[in-house]
């Protein structure tokens, strides 16, 4: 239900924002001031749910995701536009806090599949989101985000008495934790870290140009630009729900990320050549195979990296990396795209993924972490991370 609100409002962004006479790169700055928002806030989001447990933290996120939908729907110009996209951004923990929930329930050979199955669950909203847009911008450009904005509020309420606590009061993180090293200093995590920041980049220029690509070269409108963003949605989901785990039960975590990062390059690869509609499904299919293989894999790994008392901090960590990432890259992409040339936030898309490919290639094996719980609280046996 998160994701049905979030892909209502993203993929018509750009073009609201034009309507304020906005420029490519106030566009791409608009997407990207969710992020920035969120970079901030993760971190201390995925801290508390590890103290506080995560239902709180979730509710306060639908909440705010509510507030901020609204205040962009009644946005009169560009600068309650931007408060609207803070908001929403720093209350935006939902992401990060629901994998550490699904984190606290799985074993460590299924942690995997769940945060594909969980991904999916955010890719079937992402679906949903997408088509009710299309269906709502043309009646009013403003009644997409008043919808993301009700949609979100209900879900807080339901959420109240529905959501249940996967963080047992006895299972939290003490005060003392505080005192132990940032959680981006652990080994192994900075090179996921690394990975997760430019793949990111290159996603997030796509995303946050893609409206305008199709604008431009395909003579696309609202409504097409929601169709392509419904695809992509209805892929990540099938990947995540059908691919995921055979494909990690074969190659492993690290396999499977690579694997991924090797479809995301080529098809962003591909997507700079493409002057007709037909031709777009193949970058398409490449681009959102290659994420739904990496998100799940590589949260997965990074949760994998640290004791369980630890996963909302890290997995927060992640979040804010992504924010980054999803502040520099729509915000780049707008600029390369206004400035240099339609098809060359792609190109460089691709090869920021090649680096990443390269990097994760050239990174040395995970450790083992010990002590990982099980679902019932008894500790596994220490094993590396697949």
């Amino acid at each position: 239900m998160d994701l049905v609100g979030f892909g209502i409002v993203l993929p018509v962004l750009p073009l609201y924002a034009k309507r304020y006479h906005a420029s490519a790169f106030t566009a791409g700055a608009l997407v990207a001031a969710f992020s920035l928002a969120q970079l901030v806030a993760s971190p201390f989001w995925g801290r508390i749910s590890d103290r506080a447990g995560r239902k709180p933290v979730l509710l306060v996120s639908l909440a705010g995701t509510a507030i901020g939908s609204l205040l962009t729907g009644l946005a009169g110009g560009l600068a309650l536009l931007f408060v609207g996209r803070l908001v929403d951004g720093a209350s935006g923990a939902s992401v990060s806090v629901a994998q550490a929930a699904a984190a606290d329930l799985a074993d460590p050979d299924q942690r995997a599949r769940l945060f594909g199955l969980l991904g999916a669950a955010f890719g079937i909203g992402f679906v949903l989101g997408p088509a009710i847009g299309g269906a709502l911008a043309p009646i009013d450009p403003r009644l997409p985000f008043f919808a993301a904005a009700v949609v979100a509020g209900v879900n807080a309420i339901v959420a109240t008495r529905r959501l249940p606590e996967t963080k047992p009061p006895g299972d939290r993180r003490p005060a003392v934790a505080r005192q132990r090293a940032s959680a981006w200093r652990m080994p192994g995590v900075r090179n996921m870290l690394t990975v997760s920041f430019l793949s990111l980049v290159a996603f997030s220029a796509f995303e946050g140009t893609f409206a305008l690509f199709g604008q431009r070269r395909l003579g696309f409108g609202e409504s097409s630009t929601y169709l392509v963003f419904l695809v992509i949605g209805v892929l990540i989901a099938l990947v995540e729900v059908g691919l995921v785990h055979p494909v990690v039960a074969r190659l492993g975590e690290r396999g499977a990320l690579q694997v991924g990062l090797v479809l995301n390059a080529a098809g962003l690869a591909i997507l700079p050549a493409v002057h007709n509609r037909w031709w777009l499904a193949p970058p398409i299919v490449l681009l959102t195979a290659g994420q739904g293989l990496i998100t799940p894999t590589l949260s997965s790994t990074v949760a994998g990296q640290v004791e369980h008392r630890r996963r909302g901090e890290i997995l927060g960590v992640q979040q804010s990396v992504g924010g980054l990432a999803r502040v520099i890259g729509p915000a780049a992409g707008g600029f390369v795209f206004g400035h240099l040339g339609t098809g060359l936030p792609y190109a460089g898309g691709a090869v920021l993924v090649a680096v990443a490919a390269a990097a994760l290639a050239a990174s040395p094996a995970p450790v083992a972490v010990p002590g990982d719980p099980s679902p019932h609280g008894d500790a596994l046996p220490e094993r590396p991370i697949a």
